[in-house]
């Protein structure tokens, strides 16, 4: 299955609920790309001029594939409580990013040295847990963070555990991500115009 038919899947799943009327056939889908009853986790990203402009996700694998870009998607667009809802125009110039993630695997430490040689930068997604405190970060999102110990104070914060996190001696677990990036809707309708 191509990354194109995820990214159009996400696409449709953000159309329906602007034209009010489901439109996706997932019984079509499902016969013809199986994979996608499988229970998978994935994070879909919504970019507006370089900016995040919604996101939503799990790390541990909810739903089937299906549903979750579905689920994700309009979550992203519609739903994510740092932004108001995606409006017409925004959505004709957003790129949408889906990032589809592998089984998480706990990382077994001692000391938080340790973590400098059994977590790559850029490569592994990390999942921070601690009690009912969590947070995540996706491979591809390692940007502002090249050291491992920085990376984990930042996630600490984010879970409301603080920066020195790594005296609770927390939960680890990291995962990779397969991801695909699509052109914002105004870019495309130009392109098939100029063929």
């Amino acid at each position: 299955m191509s990354r194109s038919v995820l990214l159009d899947l996400a696409r449709e799943s953000i159309e329906e609920v602007f034209q009010a009327e489901i439109s996706i056939d997932r019984d079509s889908l499902l016969t013809e790309f199986p994979i996608l009853a499988e229970k998978v986790a994935t994070f879909v990203t919504l970019w507006l001029d370089d900016e995040i402009r919604g996101s939503s996700g799990e790390v541990i694998a909810q739903r089937s594939l299906l549903d979750d870009i579905i689920h994700n998607a309009k979550t992203a667009a519609f739903e994510d409580p740092l932004f108001s809802p995606l409006t017409t125009s925004e959505y004709l110039h957003t790129r949408i990013e889906i990032s589809v993630l592998s089984v998480p695997k706990a990382v077994e430490y001692l000391h938080s040295s340790d973590l400098d040689t059994k977590i790559r930068s850029g490569i592994d997604g990390i999942l921070l847990s601690s009690h009912s405190h969590q947070a995540t970060v996706l491979p591809q999102r390692w940007d502002e963070y090249t050291e491992v110990a920085d990376m984990l104070a930042h996630l600490g914060e984010q879970a409301g555990l603080g920066k020195d996190v790594l005296r609770l001696h927390p939960d680890i677990f990291i995962y990779q991500a397969e991801t695909a990036v699509d052109e914002p809707m105004i870019k495309r309708q130009r392109t098939l115009k100029a063929n």
